[in-house]
């Protein structure tokens, strides 16, 4: 009787059983460890993909503009750069992949800065320093450069990467910080010059009292006689009370004293002005008309403050006729606008202001003569705004320049 094939493998020998099943495990034991480290390989792969992730995002959230660019192609060609370097130099994406850096983003100095930049990174050394950039819209900006070599595992450099960090604020800020600097040394030195000037006041004040003794003993001793020379001392003893009210009035404004506000007539105090100037007036072959609108109410001030005012701006339009014999007539107006503002102008038929320098004018130590303190018009100014008025300039159609300002009419002033 005939065995099926069925019965026939019930028939194997025992081995024959544990041999295949033996085989079977280890088959299963090698898809396990494959696929392990299968699984192993996919999670490695997902985790570089996040951190990629990561420091794209990080790249991406920073401030400070970062690009990358290829260093095996003699242009350098920019193959990255994030969000903010785009903001930074005005360009879109499509305007800075493949394009060189050097000449998209146009340093503001000739190509020595470039090609030093360059034979820094040929050393396989990082840049570091301060650069001067243009955007794409010619807006100039200063930059912190810092490029650096990246290199392969075979130590050939591959890409440079580089951070390019806007400090123009901050050398805004640093230029700004400069110059109070030298102002605080400037008004050091003006503070100690008017010390100086305050004490060559007292030590000429006592010649001056010799001066005018002797005159006065001079005319006594020829009165009634030899007119020309009396004429002469009456000169010698006119000029010596000028003097002496000069420097009377200087010692009182270099005095540290709060100003006294009473009732002042504007129009006696510019004709008092004037005539204090008139020798100096004189002495420049310049004249002086005056225009005054009459009667004028009273103002509230400080008269030696505002006769300050006064007598800086007619030496700054003597000065600007200085440079032009035919600018020979310097005229000061007074006029009432409205009820309530007194307008005071001087003009001059000078050379005039240029336009670069009128939003200057009344900035501290600006200045346009080369011995100038740069103060005058500047302290004028806070006078004038101190007793509640303005002071402005301007060009006049026919040449020269107007300085006027106004004051309030019997403005009160807590003291």
């Amino acid at each position: 009787m005939k065995q099926t094939k069925k019965e026939k493998k019930l028939l194997l020998p025992q081995e024959t059983h544990s041999h295949l099943k033996e085989k079977v495990r280890k088959q299963t034991d090698e898809l396990k460890i494959k696929n392990a480290q299968l699984q192993k390989g996919v999670d490695r792969e997902k985790l570089a993909d996040d951190q990629i992730h990561i420091l794209t995002k990080a790249v991406e959230s920073v401030l400070d503009g970062v690009f990358v660019v290829d260093a095996k192609t003699p242009d350098f060609p920019i193959i990255y750069a994030n969000s903010s370097f785009y903001s930074l130099t005005g360009y879109t994406k499509k305007e800075i992949l493949g394009k060189n850096y050097f000449l998209l983003c146009g340093f503001d100095v000739n190509e020595r800065v470039s090609e030093e930049i360059k034979q820094i990174l040929f050393q396989g050394k990082p840049y570091h320093g301060e650069i001067a950039n243009l955007k794409k819209n010619g807006e100039k900006f200063s930059s912190l450069l810092r490029m650096a070599p990246i290199r392969d595992i075979q130590g050939e450099i591959t890409h440079y990467v580089g951070i390019k960090t806007d400090i123009t604020l901050m050398k805004e800020k640093d230029l700004e910080i400069e110059n109070q600097r030298e102002e605080i040394l400037h008004v050091t030195r003006v503070g100690k010059l008017a010390e100086f000037v305050s004490s060559l006041a007292h030590e000429i004040s006592q010649p001056l009292t010799s001066i005018l003794s002797y005159a006065q003993a001079a005319q006594r001793i020829f009165a009634g006689r030899e007119p020309q020379l009396q004429e002469i001392l009456q000169y010698i003893v006119n000029d010596d009370h000028r003097a002496v009210e000069v420097i009377r009035r200087l010692r009182t404004l270099l005095k540290k004293s709060k100003p006294t506000f009473e009732p002042l007539d504007i129009n006696t105090l510019i004709t008092d002005t004037a005539n204090l100037m008139m020798a100096h007036i004189t002495a420049r072959n310049k004249i002086i008309k005056l225009k005054l609108d009459d009667p004028l109410p009273m103002i509230q001030g400080d008269r030696i403050q505002l006769q300050q005012v006064i007598l800086n701006l007619i030496s700054n339009s003597l000065e600007a006729m200085e440079a032009s014999r035919e600018s020979r007539e310097l005229m000061v107006e007074t006029s009432l606008q409205g009820a309530g503002m007194i307008l005071v102008e001087v003009k001059d038929s000078g050379c005039g202001i240029p336009l670069e320098n009128m939003n200057k004018l009344f900035t501290h130590f600006f200045t346009s003569k080369p011995d100038g303190l740069g103060m005058g018009l500047s302290i004028s100014r806070s006078i004038v705004e101190a007793h509640g008025g303005c002071l402005e300039a301007k060009n006049n159609p026919d040449g020269g320049a107007t300085f006027y300002f106004t004051l309030p009419v019997n403005m009160k002033q807590d003291l």
